[in-house]
């Protein structure tokens, strides 16, 4: 095909074999397209594509995934509202004829394994490094390990007596994300061979929490589709361990650490003592 089709917050290129999706970065944009940029969707990872009805004089051109053919919508289960779908185009109802042609073109280039689970992922997750903060830490993913960092005030006793956390992709098995949108959201990590840890994430150090202006869409749910790709291909992947504790710590993450002490100094949710020796004893492990 190779024409494009431009709607509200995203324009779609028809390519011989995929859709490229980029996304407006504009100020009315959802956070998540702004994130995500741009995306290549082939053909085969498309399951089926619809035309209908949107809202306040508008068409909704819907090209709908495969189930396990995008690490985003795997990670997401289903969590995402509507207007953050990135398969969703909008567009003005006066292009409704425009729009039914590409989808009729679409639906054509559609194959016969559309209607089965893809074998593995077809779309590429956001690239690391990534990392975000969630209520009680800092989690990052360098690619090979995902680190838990966690805040003093912010880490249940159960997390913090743990210690800060580095887990290798090769001894996961998933990754487990509830919509920070939604009620006890969360972001957890399953690993191999090892039991469910606490019910409760806020007590597993293999988990980190969200909440008010925390772990938002936009940062938590690119960061767990990442780590979800990367899982998937540890069969080839050498991985090499980083221990935690070993050596100075960052000092960006230090500094991070410091400047959340000293928002919940000015609060007033820590007293002067209380900023004053944890703040001393943060500049020791520089």
């Amino acid at each position: 095909m190779g024409d494009v089709l431009a709607g509200i917050h995203a324009t779609w290129e028809f390519e011989t074999d995929a859709v490229l999706i980029r996304f407006e970065r504009g100020i009315r944009a959802p956070k998540l397209f702004q994130t995500l940029r741009e995306r290549r969707v082939p053909h085969e990872a498309l399951a089926s594509v619809t035309l209908s009805p949107g809202k306040r004089g508008t068409v909704v051109l819907h090209a709908v995934p495969r189930a396990g053919a995008d690490p985003l919508m795997a990670a997401a289960d289903g969590q995402l509202k509507e207007g953050c779908d990135p398969y969703r185009l909008v567009l003005p109802a006066d292009r409704e004829t425009l729009a039914e042609y590409y989808a009729d073109e679409l639906r054509a280039c559609l194959g016969p394994e559309r209607g089965e689970p893809a074998e593995r992922f077809l779309v590429a997750a956001p690239e690391p490094p990534l990392q975000f903060k969630a209520y009680d830490g800092k989690a990052s993913f360098d690619g090979r390990n995902v680190s838990f960092r966690w805040f003093w005030t912010g880490a249940s006793t159960a997390k913090w007596k743990a210690g800060d956390q580095s887990f290798a992709v090769s001894d996961l098995s998933g990754v487990e994300w509830r919509s920070p949108e939604a009620l006890d959201g969360y972001l957890r990590l399953v690993r191999r061979g090892v039991d469910a840890g606490p019910a409760q994430p806020d007590q597993d150090p293999a988990a980190v929490v969200f909440g008010l202006g925390y772990g938002p869409v936009h940062e938590s749910l690119p960061f767990a589709a990442a780590v979800l790709q990367a899982v998937r291909g540890t069969d080839r992947a050498v991985p090499v361990p980083v221990p935690v504790g070993a050596g100075r710590r960052d000092p960006a993450d230090i500094a991070d650490r410091i400047r959340h002490l000293g928002d919940l100094h000015q609060a007033g949710l820590v007293t002067d003592e209380e900023f004053t020796a944890k703040k001393a004893e943060l500049l020791a492990e520089l």
